[in-house]
């Protein structure tokens, strides 16, 4: 029984899915102009390995889910342990954000709030389908990378218009993939009374809303380079999302001529490819920064 416990919240916490939102702390620290090393490495294990497993604890927890999830196609059943798993990892990554600066870790502690009442049954953001998207769009997409950027600076950092463009980019990455991770939980979400973006939306309508996200990006990315005059560092991300964007064209097909095709395994095959290309090209630009 208590190694079952410990499998079970083991995979709720779902590590390999904070490599996912490794690229926003790539950018930071890519376009980050004076690094404190130390304080860069303890910012990414404390995202990585206790605020973003933390807040997929809390997920699964409030959730309980018994249909798939990112990363999870048969979820285990959720027990309390998961639940003071969350608590302690939540809570020392606050502590050890402490060692960064006292910012970082209010910063860390809204995060938190935001990601709690995105699934707590009593506030529940998931189940209004504009404010969960604009939560998960702000949150973990500029809120991050701001966090981030001023966390690992050794210089005092001021919100600039290139801080603010670039992490208007990261936002605009979060969410374009935002109602696609949703497409194949409407029946579930529905009985759970969430009506989520993609519900909203529709099958189509996702995919058409997303579009619409990364074409921002995409713009926002252009004008960013281009401002820092390397704008070849723009082509080199058309190449890398080039992929993406035919697997993306090919899948939308597949679900107009059959809704089936919005299916978990689908799904994460395009998170599994998006998160692949865009680790490779934040990973790309701190080796040459």
């Amino acid at each position: 029984m208590v190694s079952g416990n410990i499998r079970s919240v083991l995979l709720h916490l779902r590590l390999p899915f904070s490599l996912f939102l490794l690229p926003i702390f790539l950018f930071a620290l890519s376009q980050a102009h004076a690094i404190n090393n130390q304080k860069a490495i303890l910012v990414f294990f404390i995202l990585h390995l206790f605020i973003y497993p933390a807040s997929n604890a809390y997920n699964s927890y409030f959730d309980k889910d018994q249909g798939s999830i990112a990363l999870l196609k048969t979820p285990p059943q959720v027990n309390k342990s998961l639940f003071k798993t969350a608590v302690i990892l939540e809570w020392t990554g606050v502590m050890l954000a402490l060692l960064v600066n006292i910012e970082f870790a209010i910063a860390m502690v809204v995060y938190n709030s935001f990601s709690k009442a995105y699934s707590h049954p009593k506030i529940r953001i998931k189940k209004y389908p504009v404010l969960s998207f604009l939560v998960i769009f702000i949150f973990q997409g500029f809120f991050i990378y701001y966090a981030c950027y001023k966390g690992i600076s050794s210089t005092a950092v001021q919100l600039s218009s290139d801080i603010l463009i670039a992490g208007m980019i990261c936002s605009c990455l979060i969410g374009a993939s935002y109602p696609l991770t949703q497409i194949y939980q409407h029946d579930e979400d529905a009985k759970r009374g969430d009506k989520t973006l993609s519900i909203l939306l529709g099958i189509p309508g996702s995919f058409v809303f997303s579009a619409a996200v990364f074409l921002a990006g995409f713009l926002l990315l252009y004008d960013y380079w281009q401002t820092q005059l390397q704008l070849y560092k723009f082509y080199v991300f058309i190449a890398f999302a080039l992929p993406l964007i035919l697997y993306f064209i090919r899948w939308f097909y597949q679900c107009v001529k059959n809704g089936k095709n919005a299916s978990y395994e689908n799904t994460m095959r395009m998170t599994l490819l998006s998160a692949s290309l865009m680790l490779i090209y934040f990973g790309w630009l701190c080796l040459i920064s």
